[in-house]
């Protein structure tokens, strides 16, 4: 079963032959038909009130915003480079968009609910992109400051010659039903879900040496003390904050008693389905879910409306 998230469906070829060459790359960084996806402070540049889109701009527009002399490139679209390129050191870079209302830096996420779903795609792929270069400045084998190559599908040191690759981080995330008794296991982590006082499926980094079932099983373990079994795949979803790919899978409790780990969440319960579906309808008075944006809610949708069998 397939499903498309908010960040994914990305259009762009991300054209691996062509970063071969790194003068095709620079000639395309200089080439007035190529296409700049500016970012401040990790803000994307959005056009339009009604039906926003990604604001791409000309390469006479980035003189304008003052944006970074090495842009990343994105891939290819309609035959035409598309790049994202950082302007914050431009602190009057928003000034300069002033002079047209319908252009504006939006944050990322809010940003990914508005644009069209294959342009919240390329927002992913721009903003996990220039985050991690941002972050790996320097070589992790020697201390070296690295450079950017292949248009910034890598980071290579001139010291040590070590190379660096734009990594993502796989999370486990996790519905759990109690067939036997028709509801849900949903927590509330320490931090931003718990000042929300919203109620999200269970979630967790994978270690290294383990399959997707036995990081599901671990982290169930550890958050609610509950074994499960029977763990299906549902559908994926890039996660650029900062780069992350959330796994979404159901399982089954295989126990039932909850034995929260109190240092990582605030509160962990059982749900039946129609709390949960009354939730999803916005009339729970005691249960918030999370928004459609995060694969979370799709997964919580899945099972309380029986469309995941």
């Amino acid at each position: 079963m397939s499903y498309q998230h908010i960040f994914a469906g990305n259009p762009l070829d991300r054209g691996e032959a062509e970063r071969r060459d790194e003068q095709w790359i620079s000639d395309r960084a200089k080439d007035p038909a190529s296409r700049f996806l500016p970012m401040h402070d990790l803000n994307v540049l959005i056009s339009g009130d009604a039906s926003p889109r990604l604001g791409w701009v000309t390469l006479d527009d980035l003189a304008q915003l003052g944006g970074d002399s090495d842009p990343i490139l994105l891939g290819m679209l309609d035959g035409k480079a598309h790049f994202v390129v950082d302007v914050s050191a431009n602190s009057d870079a928003e000034g300069h968009l002033e002079q047209n209302e319908n252009f504006r830096f939006q944050d990322c996420r809010s940003a990914g609910t508005v644009v069209p779903g294959e342009e919240a795609g390329i927002i992913a792929q721009a903003r996990a992109q220039l985050d991690w270069h941002k972050r790996h400045r320097f070589c992790s084998v020697c201390g070296n400051e690295s450079e950017k190559g292949r248009g910034g599908q890598v980071r290579k040191c001139p010291q040590c010659n070590a190379s660096h690759f734009p990594r993502t981080d796989p999370v486990v995330i996790m519905l759990v039903a109690d067939v036997e008794n028709d509801r849900c296991l949903l927590g509330q982590s320490r931090g931003r879900l718990a000042r929300m006082r919203t109620y999200s499926a269970l979630a967790g980094f994978m270690d290294q040496g383990e399959n997707i079932e036995e990081a599901v099983a671990r982290e169930v373990m550890e958050e609610a003390g509950i074994k499960v079994k029977n763990v299906r795949y549902h559908s994926s979803q890039p996660w650029p904050f900062p780069s992350s790919l959330m796994i979404g899978c159901i399982a089954e409790a295989a126990t039932n008693d909850i034995n929260m780990d109190s240092e990582e969440m605030t509160d962990v319960q059982w749900f039946g389905r129609d709390e949960v579906l009354k939730a999803l309808d916005g009339k729970s008075e005691i249960l918030t879910l999370p928004q459609p944006i995060a694969i979370a809610h799709h997964l919580i949708k899945a099972w309380a409306t029986k469309s995941f069998v």
